[in-house]
């Protein structure tokens, strides 16, 4: 790998997704090994050149010839281009990198609700900005994936349960609209990121769903699979309000609409 010398790559140190790149890159030689600096532990050289605000919306690369910096896919483009410059010309071709960009800002503004830290509340805690557009977006994607894979689980033989996606859907919608409604008064400021760390709990019971979809088991295995997922997401559920410092409220709120949508769908199905 050619190393970009002389450049420090600020990161996100609570962020393990950020952590795992940009170790990544120090290992591989991309940067020299004292070329990435945690945002909670910035030295006063690079505190005076950054943005801050910036900063911790998208993550940035300080080139310490010049003293310019640049942030989030730019920062990234950069790093890669240095020892792969195909990559990064591909990368810069206009309709991928609106693409490339969009999707940068996704997770970026999302990150603390696909895998929040108790240090998020820390006065020099490196959390983005809330951005309602990239909000509704993840819980729109999720609600949408969750619905598909839900809908092929309760399809599968034996179950009694007929495949349907817009059953299946109007359920993760009606959870989203019914805590949003319920918790609105009592989390005030919070809800969105309530909200954000419920669907990444959809998303983690969805993801754990898929392999039973492999192949063929029988009814109870797959009943019994079902439960196992929904306490994981109930312990989840639990561990991310305590994160968040609200009490059980918002966890008592998720089991009982999804023990009256459980009973609702069984009641079908008797029928």
């Amino acid at each position: 790998m050619k190393t970009l010398k002389n450049h420090t790559l600020i990161y996100d140190s609570d962020c393990p997704l950020c952590t795992l790149y940009s170790s990544g890159f120090t290992k591989s030689g991309m940067l020299d090994k004292d070329g990435r600096e945690a945002f909670t532990e910035l030295s006063l050289r690079n505190k005076e050149l950054i943005d801050l605000h910036l900063a911790k919306n998208e993550i940035a690369l300080v080139d310490h010839h010049n003293g310019q910096v640049v942030y989030g896919l730019d920062s990234l483009l950069l790093i890669i281009g240095n020892s792969f410059p195909i990559l990064e010309k591909i990368a810069r071709i206009k309709p991928l990198y609106w693409f490339f960009k969009k999707m940068y800002s996704f997770v970026s503004y999302n990150r603390k609700q696909i895998i929040p830290s108790a240090k998020d509340t820390t006065e020099n805690a490196c959390v983005p900005d809330f951005n309602m557009t990239y909000r509704l977006v993840y819980i729109a994607f999720v609600a949408v994936f969750s619905a598909y894979i839900l809908s092929m689980f309760s399809g599968k033989p034996d179950l009694g349960i007929t495949r349907n996606f817009w059953r299946e859907f109007g359920v993760c919608l009606g959870q989203i609209l019914w805590q949003l409604v319920f918790l609105k008064g009592y989390l005030k400021d919070k809800i969105w990121d309530y909200l954000g760390n419920m669907m990444t709990v959809s998303l983690l019971g969805t993801l754990l769903l898929i392999p039973a979809l492999l192949t063929d088991f029988t009814p109870v295995f797959y009943m019994i699979y079902f439960g196992t997922v929904v306490f994981i997401m109930f312990l989840e559920h639990m561990r991310r309000c305590n994160i968040l410092k609200i009490n059980y409220l918002p966890t008592i709120s998720w089991i009982l609409f999804r023990m009256t949508a459980l009973a609702f769908i069984i009641g079908q199905v008797i029928k």
